[in-house]
């Protein structure tokens, strides 16, 4: 109720006549664009007295907590300082915390507001459930959703919304199930965070069967489903999603754009994110760092490098990520030199590189092969940036040295380092000690990931060659009889290709592609083809 009455304040005839007869109130009303603007406002509410006012401190509190030009620290110091806050200064600096990087903090003052004078009420609650989902908290959550219980208050509307979303968002599926079943009508906001609940848990079908039996459908709902299937690896049905969207002329927003753009990107759909690209620029969508980093990563993951490029010099704001991306992309298009110059330029700009950027730039060094370039960033990284080097970068400095046939080298660089190598890491020796045949190393790598992965094929096949490779053909056939004794298969080899905007895939020995019989008779006549052409050949005509 407070709320309602502060949000109207303005428009009611004895609140103006209390403005306009204080300077103060009037310049806060008309003319504050800025913190500097409101010091001085707040100066002239000091001298003229009314500090003690709750509605003026209330006016300068609610213009830092909901204006464009606030600022939250000065929120809480004007908070501190007011002996007897009104209800709505405790419940918009609760929401103003909750939706901050300190949500932690919202939880601290609603706590304090329990030992006030001033009672929570309905606004304060979806607040206080906001800063437990963004710190995923339900089970603390709970304690307040028993409080919300006590004061009659779980049948409000806002305040169960609240509660599903954050057991939602939380994965607390049964609890969120029990408050979304309690709903006695229709409303989007329940049924969009069961679909992004759901769809978070890798339930993708179970979110799809919601979505599609919700009489109506809001912009968030369509990217809630769409941004679902691209994080459940479902790219494809993302990419039919949105063209059911279309159909029905729902203009998608940015974050969808960025969501589809990552489903082309997996794909390798190219002609599908050049479509989404001129899309974006012929609908004016905001082209934000996010849009331009997952454009760059689209056209880098789909082999359009130049166009990646492009996309990267001509856009106006660059983040990080942003640099990180294009590095990364140079790099496993074998443009190590490239590369290398980029993140020159990353440091030329102003900006620090993070641990993304050496992974990035190290990948550049490993498939290029340059050992020295990769020692010297390994340790530009900790020595200049103070940044510790983490499994990935170990990893990468493996790989190159495995590469170069610096076996040796490799083997001990993981021995010494201060944690345990992954199954890539180990991976990446056995793949260069197979290379140049030096066995027992081979042996020892293969046994390390069977050790990290006692599923993972990998390391039997690899070692089997080596063997083979060896001509130590009974180790061969044992290593493969030890792999199938295992139950462990190899997974089938898959490829895709995009033809009139559709991506179609193919795997190894695959029987469940619509034209299965057609493919194999065609390769059955190529065949016989090839055997023909060999026999002429053969007989020298």
């Amino acid at each position: 109720m407070f709320m309602t009455l502060t949000c109207s304040l303005s428009s009611s005839p004895s609140i103006s006549k209390f403005i306009s007869s204080h300077p103060s109130l009037t310049l806060l009303e008309s003319k504050c664009t800025s913190m500097r603007d409101l010091h001085q406002i707040h100066t002239q509410i000091i001298k003229t007295g009314l500090a003690k006012d709750p509605f003026a401190i209330s006016r300068l509190h609610n213009f830092c907590t909901n204006s464009a030009f606030g600022n939250l620290n000065y929120a809480i110091l004007l908070f501190s300082h007011t002996q007897n806050p009104t209800p709505f200064m405790w419940n918009s600096l609760i929401r103003s915390l909750s939706k901050s990087s300190a949500p932690h903090l919202a939880i601290s003052l609603f706590i304090d507001m329990l030992h006030s004078p001033t009672q929570p009420q309905r606004l304060t609650y979806p607040s206080l459930f906001v800063a437990y989902a963004q710190l995923c908290s339900a089970r603390e959550g709970a304690q307040a959703h028993g409080l919300v219980v006590k004061h009659g208050l779980d049948s409000d509307r806002y305040v169960l919304n609240s509660m599903i979303s954050m057991y939602a968002t939380c994965g607390y599926l049964p609890e969120a199930y029990r408050l979304f079943d309690d709903c006695n009508e229709f409303d989007l906001v329940p049924y969009n965070s069961m679909i992004m609940g759901l769809a978070k848990k890798g339930l993708i079908d179970e979110s799809r069967c919601l979505f599609d039996e919700m009489p109506s459908k809001s912009l968030i709902s369509w990217s809630a489903m769409i941004s679902g299937y691209v994080r459940n690896g479902k790219d494809s049905e993302a990419l039919d999603l949105f063209h059911r969207m279309q159909c029905e002329e729902v203009g998608p927003n940015v974050h969808i754009m960025v969501s589809l753009l990552g489903a082309c990107a997996s794909l390798g759909a190219l002609e599908q994110g050049n479509w989404i690209h001129e899309y974006i620029d012929k609908n004016k969508l905001e082209c934000n760092s996010i849009v331009i980093t997952a454009l760059i990563d689209m056209y880098c993951r789909c082999g359009d490098l130049a166009k990646a490029i492009q996309v990267f010099d001509n856009a106006s704001v660059k983040s990080l990520s942003t640099w990180n991306t294009v590095i990364l992309g140079l790099a496993i298009h074998g443009h190590g030199k490239d590369a290398i110059q980029m993140f020159s330029r990353l440091e030329s700009s102003g900006i620090s590189p993070d641990r993304v950027s050496f992974i990035s730039i190290l990948t550049a060094c490993s498939h290029c092969g340059y050992v020295d370039k990769a020692r010297y960033y390994f340790s530009l990284m900790s020595e200049i940036y103070n940044i510790e080097p983490g499994v990935e970068h170990y990893g990468c400095l493996v790989d190159v040295l495995a590469r170069k046939g610096l076996i040796k080298e490799a083997e001990e660089l993981i021995s010494t380092m201060p944690m345990k190598a992954d199954k890539i890491m180990w991976g990446s020796l056995l793949s260069g000690s197979r290379s140049i045949r030096d066995i027992e190393i081979a042996t020892r790598a293969a046994m390390g990931i069977f050790e990290s992965d006692p599923r993972d094929s990998g390391g039997y096949v690899m070692l089997a060659n080596g063997y083979a490779n060896n001509e130590e053909f009974f180790d061969a056939a044992s290593m493969r009889m030890a792999m199938k004794g295992k139950g462990v298969r190899k997974e089938p080899g898959s490829s895709m290709i995009e033809v009139n905007g559709c991506v179609r895939e193919f795997v190894a020995g695959g029987i469940l592609h619509t034209q299965a019989v057609e493919i194999f008779e065609a390769l059955n006549g190529l065949g016989l083809n090839i055997k023909s052409a060999f026999n002429l050949f053969g007989d020298g005509k």
